[in-house]
């Protein structure tokens, strides 16, 4: 019932949306005819056109055989006697038009010139209620027509963004914590908001305030939406969902009043959760410079207005979710707003396990796949990834004609999810072949020496995604540090493939400018933000946030130091590549020499040729 309930919803805004595209082409195509008519007809009135005072002077002259005055539009039409034809009249194509300033003063003005001997017949056609009506109507249509299609592009910005009401009475939001897979302790955090949401009278009783805002900072993907819904099921209370995006639009005040209508909403229908997903969208911190996003700035006012206005026996808890909490105003941080902050992390390798167990259940598996397996070389995977995975092996399982999803099937969804997909049918040259082969060759052999590195898995000359070729690592284990040793040899590993190319085809290609980009950031952030250089010492400028007005105060000769010691780092690096691959050389060589002959080698082949040699 729920679910015809917001397919029919989904279809009438459907409806709305095209209907209102169709009004606003009818709107565009009756305007565009009006303006057509228009100077089609102004066109033709300024050929026939005869100017007030060349229309006095030809009085005078007496070369008017009769003039047509119309008061109401204030223009006279003209018969000159040259015109005249058959029946001693002027065909209407040939008679030409004036505007008439004061037709009262004109009338009189002809009336005299007629008194004193000029030859010249008047016919005045009187002004009518409804001709004064229609004059004044049709002038005016274009700009009714405007207005129209202004209110048409302004109700379609709120089609489909009021928000979605999921009722617990009719089962529409059955999201519980057994769900949600981890963030164990994440749920006993919300478990006295739900109790308060259930039984409020007991929190009164005490005098006890639940948080009225609570904010989910973390990766995307981590499950910061399906908590949030998972709460509002353990609670059985309406959930209101929105997107930060939704609150600014096109016109000013927009996301002000979006932000109004929301709360009366809840307010009515409370016990409820109000979940804002991407906050940081209307919750940025706000600029003090002139010009600044004004709109935003408002949006952003009415949310902690309404906010502060919540009393304490008003049922209603703010859910917010962000991935970039540093970029939030610190007003919304306060106590009685957002006074409670919760973080998503990554899952670890149990609630990895746990992820795959419910996104498995309804997927056919071969009985030798192994859950924990792919939990453990999925350490950094987020739930979101995690599911990911067993959606493209099980595509690929159905694309194979099998029954059942192989461990193959899902080690290929995982190279497909992380590198991308495989274009085993894309020609390449042999020079192409062999550079590749000794660029991946060269990134596999320098991390198998570099003891901090993860264990190659797989290597590949196979173009994936943007990638002429790949190398992939098996990660064990879930870190949540990283050493200066770590990030000094993770540089060493990346310099591996440029590495390679030099020494074994004194050249070096375009191949490598990913990983320059990759290695280039981590220097960077080693320098300016994790204290790991000597000559810096142990400052944190964190360059990404008001980079530039930093720098200004650091001065021009830090400027050139950091500048300076992040080419160093990279440098070194680079000569400890090539010093490994100098001293291992039939190493690479082997390696590239099957990689040309095989395209895909194994964990199991490369440490065996590592054994052969």
């Amino acid at each position: 019932m729920a679910e015809n309930k917001e397919k029919n919803n989904k279809k009438k805004s459907l409806k709305d949306i095209v209907v209102n595209i169709l009004l606003i082409i009818a709107l565009l195509a009756i305007l565009g005819t009006a303006v057509y008519y228009t100077i089609q007809k102004n066109n033709k009135q300024k050929e026939n056109s005869v100017a007030y005072s060349q229309l006095l002077k030809d009085i005078d002259e007496e070369k008017l055989q009769k003039i047509e005055l119309n008061e109401a539009s204030q223009t006279a039409l003209l018969s000159y006697k040259k015109d005249i034809e058959k029946d001693n009249k002027v065909p209407e194509d040939k008679k030409k038009n004036s505007t008439i300033p004061n037709t009262q003063a004109f009338m009189e003005l002809v009336n005299q010139k007629i008194a004193s001997g000029k030859t010249v017949e008047i016919e005045q056609k009187r002004k009518s209620i409804f001709a004064s009506f229609m004059t004044g109507f049709v002038r005016f249509l274009p700009t009714l027509i405007m207005l129209g299609m202004a209110y048409l592009i302004f109700e379609m910005q709120g089609v489909g963004k009021k928000g979605k009401v999921y009722d617990p009475e009719v089962s529409n939001n059955d999201v519980k914590f057994d769900d949600v897979a981890g963030l164990d302790e994440e749920k006993n955090e919300m478990i006295e908001i739900i109790d308060f949401l259930k039984n409020p009278d007991k929190y009164k009783e005490m005098g006890a305030k639940v948080p009225h805002g609570v904010l989910f900072s973390g990766k995307p993907g981590t499950g910061k939406t399906l908590i949030a819904k998972a709460i509002a099921g353990e609670a059985k209370v309406p959930f209101i969902s929105m997107s930060g995006s939704e609150f600014v639009e096109l016109f000013a005040g927009l996301g002000a009043s979006r932000v109004r209508k929301l709360f009366e909403r809840a307010k009515k229908i409370a016990p409820c959760i109000i979940f804002i997903d991407e906050i940081d969208a209307i919750g940025a911190r706000r600029a003090n410079a002139i010009g600044a996003d004004t709109e935003n700035n408002q949006t952003l006012n009415q949310l902690l207005v309404e906010m502060d206005g919540f009393e304490s026996e008003q049922s209603v808890i703010v859910i917010a979710a962000t991935n970039r909490p540093e970029m939030l105003d610190d007003a919304l941080l306060r106590p009685g707003r957002f006074d409670r902050t919760i973080v998503i992390n990554l899952p670890d390798v149990k609630e990895r396990e746990d992820i795959l167990r419910i996104h498995a259940k309804n997927k056919k598996f071969a009985e030798d796949i192994d859950l924990k397996n792919i939990a453990e070389n999925t350490a950094g995977f987020s739930g979101a990834e995690l599911a990911n995975i067993l959606n493209e092996a099980a595509i690929i399982a159905t694309s194979r004609k099998q029954k059942e999803i192989s461990n193959q099937d899902v080690e290929d969804a995982l190279a497909k999810v992380t590198v991308g997909l495989e274009k085993k049918n894309r020609r390449i040259s042999d020079k192409d072949k062999r550079l590749t082969a000794y660029h991946e060759a060269g990134h596999a052999v320098v991390s198998k020496y570099l003891p901090t590195q993860d264990v190659v898995k797989e290597v590949s000359i196979i173009p994936r995604g943007m990638a002429g070729g790949y190398t992939m690592y098996r990660n064990n284990e879930d870190k949540y540090y990283i050493s200066e040793t770590e990030m000094r040899e993770k540089l060493i590993s990346l310099m591996g493939g440029r590495a390679a190319e030099k020494i074994a085809l004194n050249e070096i290609s375009t191949g490598a400018s990913n990983d320059l980009e990759v290695a280039m950031e981590i220097a960077r952030n080693m320098v300016t933000t994790y204290g790991m250089n000597d000559k810096i010492g142990p400052m944190s400028l964190n360059l990404k946030n008001e980079a530039y007005e930093k720098l200004q105060l650091l001065g021009t000769d830090m400027q050139n130091t950091i500048g300076l010691e992040i080419r160093k780092t990279l440098e070194q690096a680079y000569q400890d590549a090539q010093t490994i691959l100098r001293m291992h050389r039939d190493k690479l060589d082997a390696v590239a020499e099957v990689l040309m002959k095989k395209e895909k080698i194994n964990e199991e082949e490369f440490n065996e040729i590592f054994n052969n040699y």
